[in-house]
């Protein structure tokens, strides 16, 4: 199948000059490398066949680089499966903490230290307004998604979380649900303790040296920059609650391995320049069109690559740091609390229409029977070793 503009496409013709005139990162410089090869013969494949009627199918391998288009449905797929042994029988509440544009200039100088900045203060805010009795007055746990982007490309930080309508009493004898239907938390509480405790954790890795300064700035800015922040109103978005884990599902396949931006986005690219769609939140989300210089257009997805082996997805629960390691002890004791017992209930809490997951924009999932007779497995016949050779610039098939 012939596909139209692919951001693979842009790298192989701009990548190699945009290397060659940019000081890049690591991580940048092998997100564009793996881009680029992504689907070609430069990376291997293999030849599928079907033992009945002998349709063939040539399948080149993918760069499974987390920040390509075309890599990321499997990925999500995987994370889901695991997810559905996870979820409670209870509504589920959207919440999303947005930092302030004026600390992108500290963001491209310290991307790993300012993200996990703001994890820090979204749990901090979260676990603290939910244990406080005049609000929730309870021991909750929660997923938290970072994406860094805007519709434009433009640097965004923002963590999605995904929070339970409710949690462990004090003592963690009983569940404790919240008494509101339309959100969680109040708003405001969690935007003006948001503030005020990632100001203070800033304040300290400052003092501890561990800020990078950009070129512009110097500390008496820096202090001009943060006594601005603290007098701005900081933006905490509150949805309405979903309506169960299937639900939630739907809504994590949405959310959890997006990246900047995707081939379905895309729309042109000639004479060096790139056209993509973006939505106008500012207006009613009205589609607009966009075209940037080719060189523009990479930087700004760049800006998105995050630092080596940075966790972008991660869960919480109090006391605890990031709960990887303790969160089946909480969901197990949860589900006890609440009367289910095996995951098998929590799966028939949804119907098959919920259950229907968004479907992947750039790639098809892999062929397992053959398309053209319908009838059986296709199998593997041959095995295609990487090529030396670069791959073809432009388009692919």
């Amino acid at each position: 199948m012939v596909r139209g503009v692919e951001l693979g496409g842009v790298v192989r013709e701009l990548g190699l000059r945009y290397r060659e005139t940019h000081r890049l990162s690591r991580g940048q410089s092998r997100a564009l490398r793996a881009i680029e090869l992504c689907r070609t013969p430069a990376l291997g494949g293999h030849r599928d066949q079907c033992p009945r009627c002998g349709y063939e199918h040539l399948v080149w391998h993918s760069c499974r680089n987390r920040h390509c288009p075309k890599c990321q449905f499997q990925a999500r797929e995987r994370w889901l499966a695991e997810r559905k042994n996870e979820l409670l029988p209870v509504p589920y509440f959207h919440v999303v903490f947005t930092l302030p544009d004026l600390f992108n200039p500290l963001v491209i100088t310290n991307h790993r230290l300012i993200y996990d900045l703001l994890f820090r203060a979204t749990r901090d805010t979260l676990l603290t307004i939910a244990a406080d009795p005049k609000h929730l007055g309870a021991r909750i746990g929660f997923l938290a998604v970072l994406h860094t982007w805007g519709q434009t490309l433009s640097l965004h930080p923002h963590l999605h979380c995904v929070v339970p309508a409710g949690g462990f009493s004090a003592d963690g004898s009983r569940w404790v649900g919240t008494r509101r239907k339309r959100f969680l938390l109040p708003v405001r509480v969690l935007s003006r303790y948001f503030r005020g405790r990632f100001i203070v954790l800033l304040r300290e890795v400052i003092r501890a040296g561990k800020v990078r300064l950009p070129d512009s700035f110097d500390h008496r800015q820096l202090d001009l920059l943060i006594d601005q922040a603290a007098r701005k109103e900081w933006v905490v978005y509150a949805k309405r609650p979903f309506g169960g884990p299937a639900q939630v599902l739907g809504y994590l396949a949405r959310y959890t391995h997006r990246i900047a931006i995707s081939n379905a986005r895309l729309l042109a690219f000639r004479d060096g320049k790139v056209t993509f769609r973006w939505k106008d939140y500012r207006h009613g989300n009205r589609p607009r069109l966009m075209t940037l210089e080719g060189e523009e257009f990479l930087r700004r997805f760049l800006l998105h690559v995050l630092p080596d082996r940075f966790v972008r997805i991660r869960h919480f629960v109090p006391h605890c740091g990031i709960a990887n390691r303790v969160r089946g002890t909480h969901i197990a004791k949860a589900r006890e609390i609440l009367g289910v017992a095996h995951v098998a209930e929590l799966r028939s809490c949804s119907n098959s229409s919920d259950d229907q997951l968004d479907s992947p924009d750039d790639v098809p999932p892999p062929i397992n029977r053959c398309p053209q007779c319908q009838q059986v497995t296709m199998i593997t016949v041959e095995i295609l070793e990487p090529s030396r050779a670069p791959p073809a610039r432009g388009r692919t098939s």
